[in-house]
């Protein structure tokens, strides 16, 4: 039965993010065949943070009215939501409608709004439903946390990019040969892609579903969940927290009041949430596209896929190799934001950055994604380890620094992107770039 819960608690922590996560792996695909082109990552940015309405109702909900909206009841919904919003993506991503005189993927927008709404939600109702079970399988469950970017990711690097190539083409009306892009199709279609999310989603509906019916010799226990390293982790990405027993708030509290660090330090550590938070969730994501397309789709499918999976690895590297030192933090703080730096600078760059055409330029890009993405998952774990050991205060206004930062990031950039056009795309085979 052990062996059991574990693989369950894996498959259940699975569906927490991996809708999302897969849409970011799956972008290098789709920016070639939607209307929003290479400006689809800010609305993606946008489109996740209008769906943290959805944790913000459920914990108002859990806290005015308990007894109307039970928490496995709100499990089960987003779920069933989850899987039947990657079928509709499966066969309507590709739809546009034209909309205040533009086209635009809008069946995407809409469905990826619920998509978010699922994830987003799954931060404030699986972590207190797996505080019922011992330590241990919240370990495992944040194992199968880290699997909802690294699976996906997996997939996307399988199915590979529709490879470019560049011909030369004579026009039908004026006999004058032009340069044109052509992308040869990937291994299987996004269709198969969204198909597999679905499948992934369903599987840690099932396993929720058999974990509700364990034997409850595994539930309500009260040990303290402090103790556990992942556990510790975890709590550092939300305000979960906020849900656990009456036993683990009594026991935090005294080592809330032996808090080793003073105001300024607190105003450091949120600092730094915010400020990761912000450039993880927010700035950079909304430019990748600027950054990494001009040295063509293979760069920007292997940035997308691997810097995915980066994050899943800084989690585990933080569970084995933990550095609770300030000056360590704000180090790999500086690292991170310097590969931000260099990633903003190629994007500003569009369509002719540093090393164009060259496998050198190409492995930099990737390189620093990854390490940026990392760097900085690194960070924000490590944070949530301090603040989890400061009782559940201190996990509230992280998961106000959270949303505080990634809201500010991504509404900086989109006027940007969208409305003053500041990052210019262009076309690989076509652009002129001086030597």
């Amino acid at each position: 039965m052990g062996l059991l819960v574990h693989v369950l608690s894996c498959a259940f922590g699975l569906g927490s993010w991996v809708a999302i996560n897969g849409l970011w792996v799956e972008l290098p695909l789709m920016v070639n065949q939607l209307p929003e082109a290479w400006d689809l990552p800010s609305y993606l940015t946008v489109i996740i943070q209008l769906a943290n309405l959805g944790p913000l109702f459920a914990t108002l909900v859990q806290k005015r009215c308990p007894s109307r909206l039970k928490e496995r009841a709100i499990i089960y919904a987003i779920l069933a939501t989850g899987v039947m919003a990657c079928f509709l993506l499966a066969f309507f991503w590709a739809k546009t409608t034209v909309v205040a005189g533009s086209l635009h993927s809008t069946a995407f927008l809409i469905i990826t709004f619920f998509l978010s709404l699922v994830d987003c939600t799954s931060s404030v109702t699986f972590l207190p439903f797996m505080m019922q079970l011992p330590p241990k399988y919240i370990t495992t469950y944040f194992i199968g946390e880290g699997l909802s970017g690294f699976v996906p990711g997996l997939v996307a690097l399988g199915q590979g990019v529709g490879i470019t190539r560049c011909l030369n083409v004579t026009g039908p009306s004026d006999n004058e040969t032009h340069v044109e892009t052509q992308y040869l199709p990937p291994h299987f279609s996004p269709q198969v892609f969204f198909f597999s999310l679905a499948a992934m989603t369903a599987v840690s509906l099932t396993a929720f579903t058999l974990l509700t019916r364990v034997p409850r010799t595994f539930q309500l226990v009260t040990e303290n969940v402090a103790s556990d390293p992942v556990a510790s982790i975890s709590a550092s990405l939300d305000h979960s927290a906020r849900h656990s027993s009456a036993t683990e708030h009594t026991q935090s509290r005294p080592l809330q009041a032996k808090s080793k660090y003073s105001r300024g330090q607190f105003a450091f550590i949120y600092f730094l949430v915010v400020w990761a938070n912000g450039l993880t969730n927010g700035l950079l994501p909304s430019v990748q596209t600027y950054s990494c397309m001009p040295y063509g789709n293979i760069a920007y499918h292997l940035s997308a896929a691997l810097s995915s999976m980066a994050n899943p690895v800084a989690c585990v590297i933080a569970m084995f190799l933990p550095e609770r030192s300030l000056v360590s933090l704000g180090f790999f703080c500086v690292v991170g934001t310097g590969f931000g730096a260099y990633n903003m600078a190629m994007a500003a760059l569009s369509p002719c950055p540093l090393l164009q055409g060259t496998a050198v330029g190409e492995a930099l890009i990737v390189l620093s994604w990854v390490l940026f993405i990392g760097a900085l998952s690194y960070v924000k774990v490590m944070v949530g380890v301090i603040l989890r050991n400061e009782g559940h205060g201190a996990l509230v206004w992280c998961g106000v620094a959270v949303q505080l930062g990634s809201m500010v990031g991504a509404l900086t950039m989109f006027p940007l992107v969208n409305v003053y056009q500041l990052f210019q795309a262009g076309d690989v085979c076509s652009t002129t770039c001086p030597l």
